[in-house]
């Protein structure tokens, strides 16, 4: 299966995944990483809507 027509999102939590995976990192490790990653990025968003963006 190819990722050519993917969406973007999906080419990229596809190469996180394999990111994470080739260096071993435990799974609460991982999850505790991305939610800290999510959390940072919601507050961007946030930022952006309140400057216009």
């Amino acid at each position: 299966m190819s990722l050519d027509n993917a969406p973007e999102e999906v080419k990229l939590a596809v190469d996180l995944i394999m990111l994470l995976e080739q260096h071993e990192i435990p799974t609460e490790t991982a999850l505790a990483a991305l939610e800290i990653v999510r959390q940072d990025f919601l507050r961007k968003r946030e930022e952006q809507k309140e400057n216009g963006g």
